[in-house]
């Protein structure tokens, strides 16, 4: 045992005794009280033994005073003896100054020291002065026994994982312990070293690659998946591949996990959640990488995507790798499943579109699912126009469903049950025969149709040689794009040709055209209308004459002679045993090569899209800010219009009332004149002007209601029957308006309906005011005039005597006779047309209230349709900040296409660029 640990264990006692003595009390009594007689003895070295004992006893107090008397060498392990009797005794505080006073370059005494101040910080959960002394005891001292392990442990228990991860490192680079490089390991499994920038690690896994490459694949393994989804995760690939790139690193030595995480890894970045320039920089260095350590199992696809990668961004790689990678794909095994790779792309691509809000893709759908079906063939039949080819079809089905030249591609599949269905890149709608006939009429669709028409429909030849017959417009008809569109859909071609003039130039250069589409397509002939040729010398001649030059250009062709009209057993049976060898021309490499053909039209469809898109954004907002424009214009026009109507309707009614106005005014004085007709010398003058008062009233009363109201009746029915004429002519107006505007909208989508009860409201009103009026009796010669209190007191006075009536008679009649009534009058009219003048007052709300309904209907729609263009604004404003958010996803498909493509060349061992 080493001095360091006796005086750690307290048994530097020990060494004073002999190896017999089992009393070291009485021993080292001895030995002092020796000591003391000699002046030479080192007494401190027993008093430090002697307190070693006490403290073993639990006499801290004896060992206390012991050790403060060591003087020597042994002092400051006796001064941190004292400090653990402190500790022992419960006085913390006191024991932690003493640790703390100690001063000594021992490093031994300096970790015991540090321990016994962590132990001593623990026990009074002071957490943060222990984490203090632990990490300065393992700066300090490393290597001391434990400290890094009980360093581990405290942080692991409080989760402190920041300073454990550190203390891993640091230990792992230190040491080169697979231990150390294990726990980091188990952190990182964990998810814990995320904490971390990723270059924190890389001297780490240096290391680790020079001790041991499969704890260094773990271990990449470990960081990387911690890493991914996180901020930092393309900082760990930058930082990780930069030093992968820098070790030596090759195929020759078995790598277990880094191919699969690098193929993993690729994939995952190129799936369409990434931009390209958050990928260009980190890409190439993952493939070159990946390629460095591909064994045969993941080559095949490290090349291929690199050579993809490559052709998309010339120059991002070296050309040594991408020379590399085209050695290596040729050579590589090929055992991919390359219809499963080829279908998760087409997914993808189809939920990517799904998210962007692209039409659902019916079409393409379609199409991969027919490719799929190994088990039937697709022939598709063409032929330039005239030569039959519809008749030929007609036949083969066994019913006349082809009667005119069609504009889309029909696909005929047989079934239980007859189903049409329209196959759209937005819908699939399910059409009746009548419908169909209407949809692929070239007569009737002058502009041919990207659409698919399944025909469905029991059919013996069909069924039982799994047969699908693909129908497409002639070679003459749409710039032969819908026949040549759909060629990677069949398995084989079947050309018609016509037997009056067989395999013309024109023929051939569409040959030539089909050759140069699909080069790998088995072409076919049959010759048609050979019945239309009588005389059988020469049929027979034109039929050899036609298979040997059918020969020159396709050796492999088969040329079918065929008549719609004269079904001979022959020829049945050769076309039966025709169709019947085609299913054994299905080979899985060549379906899923057309898949690749029609992914890559897949993705040029949604690249064409995009631009599609914009444009419809830019002509709708276009169409709207005209809508609205014209909109508007409607609403000058209405506002116009109801302003005229309103003067024009108001006007007239002003001026019946004027002039029923001017009528009562001339003609209410001359009847209040004309009661004068009723005095006579005999009246009693007493009473007369009452009588006269009564009279007035009654007279007018008789007037206004006889004659006046009337005149007002007829003028009002004459008023509302032109204003009505007037509010009509408003509404033809605003039909036309409606329908101008519907016929541009495409819909009936305005409605510009005026409210006409307000003329049923005008015409009860008329009938009510015009029905009677009630007069309240008016004082006309009751009135306190001078002259009418003289007249009337002189009745009074003089009415009783016979004599004075003449005199009284004259009077009164003058006056009656002379009186302008121009105040009576005006109360009397002013009173009769009141609720005429309010009717009058109301005619401008009245007839807002007509138009109502059309100002709100055009202002809603003006508001829809500003709506409508900030929604569209911001969308095309969103699409051109962006538009790299839509664009790079598809560039980073059509690179993994390209990818799968090259896979697919290699199998063939050819090589294609």
């Amino acid at each position: 045992m080493t001095l360091e640990n006796q005086l750690i264990k307290k048994t530097f006692y020990e060494t004073l005794m002999e190896a017999d003595e089992n009393n070291p009390v009485r021993v080292l009594g001895e030995a002092f009280f020796a000591g003391h007689k000699d002046e030479e003895a080192d007494i401190s070295t027993i008093r430090f033994a002697q307190g070693e004992v006490y403290f073993h006893n639990k006499d801290y107090e004896a060992a206390i005073f012991k050790w403060e008397n060591v003087h020597n060498h042994l002092a400051p392990w006796a001064k941190k003896n004292i400090a653990d009797c402190y500790y022992e005794l419960g006085q913390l505080s006191t024991a932690e100054e003493i640790y703390k006073s100690i001063d000594t370059d021992n490093s031994v005494l300096q970790s015991e020291v540090a321990l016994q101040l962590f132990s001593l910080y623990i026990d009074q959960s002071r957490l943060e002065e222990a984490d203090q002394v632990i990490k300065k005891a393992v700066s300090f001292n490393p290597d001391y026994p434990n400290v890094t392990d009980i360093a581990r442990s405290f942080f692991e228990k409080h989760k402190d994982w920041k300073s454990a991860i550190e203390l891993a490192v640091n230990e792992a680079v230190r040491t080169e312990s697979p231990h150390w490089f294990d726990i980091l390991k188990t952190y990182a499994d964990k998810g814990l070293t995320k904490i971390f920038e990723p270059h924190y690690f890389s001297k780490c896994l240096v290391v680790l690659y020079g001790v041991d490459q499969a704890r260094f694949e773990q271990m990449v393994q470990a960081l990387w998946n911690g890493y991914k989804n996180e901020r930092s995760y393309f900082s760990w690939l930058r930082e990780f591949n930069r030093l992968f790139f820098n070790l030596d690193a090759n195929r020759d030595r078995p790598w277990t996990e880094l191919p699969a995480l690098y193929e993993e890894t690729y994939f995952e970045l190129i799936d369409g959640k990434y931009l390209i320039k958050e990928l260009e920089e980190i890409i190439p260095d993952i493939l070159t990488n990946w390629l460095k350590i591909a064994d045969d199992s993941y080559a095949l696809f490290a090349s291929a995507a690199i050579l993809a990668w490559s052709e998309k961004f010339p120059s991002s790689i070296s050309p040594e790798v991408v020379n590399d990678a085209e050695n290596l794909i040729f050579r590589s095994r090929n055992e991919t499943d390359g219809l499963e790779y080829s279908l998760t792309l087409f997914d993808s691509i189809v939920k990517w579109a799904e998210a962007q809000h692209v039409d659902p893709c019916h079409r393409f759908r379609w199409i991969i699912r027919e490719l799929v079906d190994f088990q039937t063939h697709h022939l598709l039949v063409a032929g330039a126009s005239g030569n039959g080819k519809s008749a030929f079809i007609n036949s083969v089905l066994g019913e006349n469903i082809l009667t005119a030249p069609t504009s889309s591609v029909i696909v005929f599949k047989g079934d239980e049950e007859t189903e049409i269905r329209k196959i759209s890149d937005e819908a699939l709608t399910t059409l009746s025969f009548h419908e169909f006939q209407e949809a692929v009429d070239r007569r009737m669709n002058k502009d041919c149709d990207d659409a698919i028409v399944e025909f469905s429909l029991p059919s013996p030849i069909l069924q039982e040689n799994r047969l699908v017959l693909i129908d497409t417009p002639g070679f003459s008809d749409c710039n032969e794009g819908e026949a040549l569109k759909y060629l990677h859909l069949a398995d084989s071609l079947l050309f018609v040709l016509n037997a009056n003039d067989p395999f013309t130039e024109k023929e051939q250069e569409i040959l030539m055209r089909i050759r140069k589409h699909a080069p790998n397509l088995p072409i076919h002939f049959l010759l048609h209308k050979i019945d239309e040729i009588y005389d059988e010398h020469e049929a027979a001649s034109v039929i050899e004459d036609t298979r040997s030059r059918v020969r020159a250009y396709f050796p492999q062709a088969k040329v079918l002679v065929y008549s719609s009209r004269l079904r001979s057993r022959k020829q049945q049976n050769e076309l039966a045993e025709f169709l019947k060898n085609l299913n054994r021309q299905i080979a899985e490499d060549d379906r899923i090569e057309k898949i690749l053909i029609f992914i890559r039209k897949l993705i040029k469809y949604l690249l064409d899209k995009r631009e599609e898109i914009e444009n419809n954004l830019t002509d709708s907002i276009k169409w709207n800010e005209e809508m609205a424009a014209k909109l508007s214009g409607a609403i000058h026009q209405l506002t116009d219009l109801k302003e005229e109507k309103t003067r024009m309707i108001t006007r007239m009614f002003h001026k019946i009332l004027e002039e029923i106005r001017a009528d009562l005014s001339e003609n209410i004085p001359k009847i209040l004149r004309g009661t004068s007709d009723m005095i006579q010398e005999d009246s009693d003058f007493r009473k007369i002007h009452l009588e006269l008062n009564d009279e007035m009233n009654r007279r007018v009363y008789a007037y206004v209601n006889d004659r006046v109201l009337s005149k007002l009746y007829r003028s009002l029915q004459e008023w509302i029957l032109t204003a009505n004429d007037e509010l009509n002519h408003c509404q033809l107006f605003l039909d036309e308006i409606s329908d101008g505007f519907n016929a541009l909208y495409g819909e009936e989508r305005l409605k510009l309906n005026c409210d006409f009860k307000v003329l049923d409201d005008w015409r009860r009103d008329a009938d009510r005011m015009t029905s009677g009026v009630q007069m309240e009796k008016v004082n006309i010669f009751l009135r306190r005039t001078p002259y009418q209190i003289l007249l009337k007191s002189a009745g009074r006075l003089f009415g009783a005597f016979q004599q004075n009536n003449a005199l009284l008679y004259n009077k009164y009649k003058q006056f009656v006779e002379s009186q302008d009534y121009l105040d009576v009058t005006e109360s009397i009219v002013n009173k009769l047309l009141l609720q005429f003048e309010l009717f009058e007052k109301s005619l401008e709300r009245d007839i807002s209230i007509f138009f109502r309904n059309p100002f709100a209907v055009l202002n809603q729609t003006v508001e829809e349709t500003k709506k409508e263009i900030n929604k569209k604004e911001e969308e095309l404003e969103k699409m051109r900040a962006n538009p790299e958010a839509y664009r790079d996803p598809l560039t980073l498909f059509e690179v993994k296409l390209r990818q799968y493509e090259w896979i697919a060349v290699s199998a063939k061992g050819v090589f294609q660029v």
